[in-house]
């Protein structure tokens, strides 16, 4: 990596401290109204940085971050690899949209494996997230493979449909769910038979991330693979029975369920089959698809293990090849701003709890997984509650605080980056006061962290990744629907320098957004930022 060490800011003097960045994950601007749950918590410490002269809105969403178009929102996985690549690149959704459109999606080794199993008489399971969130997933790209089963005649396909609830409507399965099973009614002709088999909620079926809580997989593995779960004579059926049954229940933490008739799953999975897990996004898709590749499986026991050929929409990880076989190459990440700054001798140190900790780590790294030099680097993870998080809005806030500032302290790491997750996982329940404790919480941990910046003599930078906790709630005729997606509101960028070595003034940016804050970071750090990189948002006077 000796061509890329980072040439020295001229004019830059050094100081004591680290540069230390914080992302409020999923804490943006939003109007100030009583929606707003940033707006309505008692922060005197925020409030108090966006009065500071370094202080400016960036963008966060949409094509800034990499997406198809500006009505896409943005989210803390492709809000952290523009943090952390420095440009923007096209993320998840576009690229396989874009594949979509030319066919190439269907051009490469991994089609032409499910269609061989499919005419060797195996069923293609199409596994993913049904709705139009766009965050994991989208419907129309499920629309797209089955309609390309149905042109190369595959003869029996299978969806198992995970319920969002959370990028989407609370309760809007329904929204997706009816039309689908239309869909696959008229695909099922000229001997063709197409039917949803199982699904469940993605919080408690399949999608589990970080190794947080893997019976969420079990709970998968038994509904998809082994056809065990409540019966019900469709998806349909099944949402509709649950809706009746709780009418306070969510879909994201609706039960599985299995499509039975005659008492019988319509749909398990058995040697010689075909299964797509069809996400676009990661995080929630690694540990599915080690439930059906590990060979030295220990996580739980999957009672049987069909021989498949498995593919995932994309490469969910890179170093580790997980999956082995996908359908849409991924995005190209390199130089990453963590390169530059091992190639330069930087010290780093990365910390969140588990449910971010991939953020502040792989997807900063451009979607690489562990250390790049872990000689000059550390990474820290708190361990997560288990619990919804509305219970405990308070999360692992004042635990990674202390962390960083006993690092500050000790003075051995130049450049430090953490995650509060406050804002955005307590924001995904839509509970109102539970939004506002997350939000205070992490007001008063922010506070902390700036006194021990401040006394290191060092520089702080406050940013987000997307927006989330600024909407609780929308209105429509006088009545209220909890907002537990993100939003597309601008997040914040402020600096506060407590050096006062250097003399840092805003550069005049067109649409910042967060692609602009590694370029910056460099320049905090007195280097020049990479000619490739975007834009920084200051100059050194």
């Amino acid at each position: 990596m000796s061509d890329m060490k980072l040439d020295r800011l001229a004019g830059y003097s050094e100081f004591p401290g680290p540069v230390v960045t914080v992302i409020m994950d999923g804490v943006g601007i939003g109007p100030q109204n009583e929606s707003n749950g940033v707006f309505l918590a008692n922060t005197p410490v925020l409030d108090a940085l966006l009065k500071e002269p370094l202080f400016v809105q960036l963008k966060a969403h949409g094509t800034a971050v990499g997406m198809p178009s500006d009505d896409d929102m943005g989210n803390s996985e492709v809000g952290h690899n523009a943090l952390g690549a420095g440009r923007v690149f096209s993320q998840g959704a576009k690229l396989v949209s874009e594949a979509i459109a030319t066919g190439k999606i269907f051009e490469g080794r991994a089609w032409s494996e499910i269609r061989q199993h499919a005419n060797q008489g195996g069923t293609v399971h199409l596994i993913g997230m049904v709705s139009d969130g766009n965050v994991h997933s989208h419907i129309e790209q499920l629309y797209a493979l089955l309609e390309r089963c149905a042109a190369d005649n595959i003869k029996r396909v299978r969806v198992h449909g995970l319920l969002d609830g959370r990028d989407v409507g609370q309760r809007s399965a329904l929204t997706y769910f009816e039309p689908l099973e239309k869909k696959l009614q008229e695909f099922s002709i000229d001997g063709r038979d197409y039917r949803i088999a199982s699904g469940g909620g993605r919080m408690v079926t399949t999608m589990d991330r970080y190794d947080a809580d893997w019976s969420v997989v079990e709970n998968g593995w038994k509904a998809h693979v082994l056809g065990i779960g409540r019966g019900f004579s469709s998806a349909v059926d099944a949402i509709k029975t649950y809706y009746r049954e709780d009418p306070e229940i969510t879909d994201q933490y609706m039960q599985s369920f299995v499509v039975e008739e005659g008492g019988k799953p319509v749909g398990t999975i058995e040697d010689g089959d075909a299964v797509v897990f069809f996400n676009f996004r990661g995080d929630r898709a690694i540990e599915i698809s080690r439930a059906f590749e590990a060979a030295d499986f220990t996580e739980f026991d999957r009672k049987r293990v069909p021989d498949v050929f498995y593919a995932g929409m994309m490469e969910y990880d890179g170093d580790a090849h997980i999956p082995k076989n996908f359908l849409v190459e991924p995005p190209a990440f390199e130089r990453t701003l963590g390169e530059y700054l091992c190639a330069s001798g930087t010290t780093a140190y990365a910390i969140s709890e588990t449910q971010k900790f991939g953020h502040v780590t792989y997807f900063w790294n451009g979607n690489n997984t562990g250390y790049i030099d872990e000689k000059l680097e550390k990474y820290v993870e708190i361990p997560s509650d288990k619990i919804t998080f509305d219970l405990r809005p308070w999360m692992k806030a004042a635990e990674v605080t202390d962390a960083v500032i006993d690092t500050i302290r000790g003075g051995q790491y130049k450049f430090i980056r953490l995650n509060y997750a406050n804002g955005d996982m307590v924001g995904h329940t839509g509970e109102p006061v539970s939004i506002r404790i997350a939000v205070e919480t992490l007001d008063l941990c922010l506070g902390r962290l700036l006194k021990a910046v401040r006394n290191s003599r060092g520089v702080a930078m406050v940013t987000a990744d997307h927006g989330n906790a600024d909407c609780m709630w929308t209105e429509k005729n006088g009545q209220r629907t909890p907002m537990v997606a993100h939003t597309k509101n601008p997040v914040p960028f402020i600096i506060k320098d407590y050096s006062e070595v250097n003399r840092f003034s805003l550069k005049q940016v067109d649409s910042p957004g967060l692609s602009n804050v590694a370029a910056t970071i460099c320049n905090l750090l007195g280097y020049r930022a990479p000619e490739e990189y975007d834009s920084s948002l200051i100059a050194l006077s």
